[in-house]
């Protein structure tokens, strides 16, 4: 019999958004008569955009003719794409180098699968709450964890504690759950604690697209000496609704050199691409030619057009919560609402209070760690009309 890697007996029984799918699927077929409207899991529900819709027949003609054919590409993606995404980050003011660029099938991917380039005796520091796969990759492979917690009480902005030492470090900015943004300087502050600890920052940046306040950083390397210390994902499932295209990015800066266990010097860069090289064949072409059109002036001009549409739904749910009363984190520089459970409810119950009542599904607050269990997630990837409606729902149940 082999031995099974049994660090997945501390997992919970099911995803987070397993469970919501679930129960969900549950009531709809006992009330098939109630139309449930779907504010949970973060899927958009704007089509793509016209140059990428574009990009992707031409890419597709190509593969139908032999002059123009492609079979494996480069794992670490196309030029044409790296490039163009080096230019996108240049236009937001931050250089960063095309060979520091590895194309994914998505952040979510990547930052399950970077674990594999640290050792399990690390200090490991994740926010609480926090996006579920940054635990439960760690988990998988036995790392332990070491929570900081985010609050109202530093409005889910947690700052480290110099006193204390880590090797490896979560930042998600904005947030996801709780929508909320670090500043330049705290983001600052955090760079020059991984320097002083010799850390690495995994940032996390996969709604930077949301960000409409200049002062606010967008990229970990708008900091000084963050190429020293960070890695930073991107996903275009936001940025572009590249949900069901799947496509991504990660930087991996070769200023990230540490010195091995014998005095050997090992580059992150290189490890990420001997990794990459090994267990992953490259994201297609066809999606890799849509991704570098959307990053494009015109590109980026229609993605902008579908982040309207959902900032305008973003504001009816904060503007609703806020003629309710209830307190709320988000929804300026992210496409989440994070709020607190009316009535003194748990997540979880306020989940299934929803549900039965007004038939609104959004993401309970517990799944995101302990910091969560009073609290509960709304997203604005639904359509403007689901969403006026969701809220007009949220007003009879709750109006004083």
């Amino acid at each position: 019999m082999p031995k099974l890697n049994e660090n997945y007996l501390q997992l919970k029984d099911s995803y987070l958004f397993s469970e919501i799918a679930h129960r969900t699927a549950a009531y709809t077929e006992k009330h098939p008569d109630k139309p449930v409207i779907r504010l949970g899991i973060g899927d958009v529900t704007r089509p793509l955009c016209e140059c990428a819709i574009k990009a992707l027949h031409e890419s597709v003609d190509e593969m139908g003719q032999a002059a123009t054919f492609k079979g494996y590409g480069p794992e670490q993606g196309y030029a044409k794409t790296r490039d163009a995404i080096a230019a996108y980050y240049k236009r937001n003011g931050v250089d960063v180098d095309a060979d520091a660029i590895f194309i994914s099938d998505g952040a979510k991917s990547d930052t399950g699968n970077i674990t594999e380039l640290f050792g399990h005796d690390n200090v490991i520091l994740i926010p609480d709450p926090v996006y579920p796969v940054y635990v439960d990759s760690n988990t998988m492979c036995g790392n332990k964890v070491t929570y900081i917690s985010g609050n109202a009480d530093n409005d889910f902005l947690p700052m480290p504690d110099h006193s204390q030492h880590v090797d490896v470090i979560y930042i998600c900015s904005p947030n996801n759950p709780t929508g909320a943004c670090y500043n330049y300087e705290q983001l600052k502050e955090w760079v020059d604690y991984a320097l002083e600890n010799e850390a690495v920052i995994l940032y996390d940046s996969a709604y930077e697209a949301f960000i409409s306040d200049p002062e606010l950083p967008r990229s970990i390397y708008a900091i000084e000496g963050a190429r020293k210390c960070a890695i930073e994902f991107c996903s275009l499932s936001k940025t572009a609704g590249f949900t069901g295209t799947r496509c991504g990015y990660t930087v991996v800066p070769k200023e990230l050199v540490f010195t091995s266990s014998d005095g050997r010097e090992m580059s992150l860069n290189t490890m990420w691409n001997r990794r990459q090289s090994t267990k992953y064949n490259g994201t297609s072409y066809i999606v890799q030619n849509a991704a570098a059109a959307i990053f494009s002036e015109e590109g980026i001009k229609e993605c902008q057009e579908n982040l309207n549409y959902y900032k305008k739904n973003a504001k009816v749910i904060a503007d609703t919560l806020t003629e309710l009363q209830i307190p709320f984190y988000g929804g300026i520089h992210s496409p989440y609402i994070w709020f607190e459970c009316p009535n003194g409810m748990d997540s979880w119950t306020c989940f299934d209070y929803l549900l039965e009542n007004i038939q609104v599904v959004g993401t309970p607050g517990a799944g995101f760690g302990e910091n969560g269990k009073n609290y509960f997630r709304l997203t604005s990837f639904g359509t403007y009309e689901s969403t006026v409606e969701a809220m007009n729902r949220f007003k009879k149940l709750f109006a004083k």
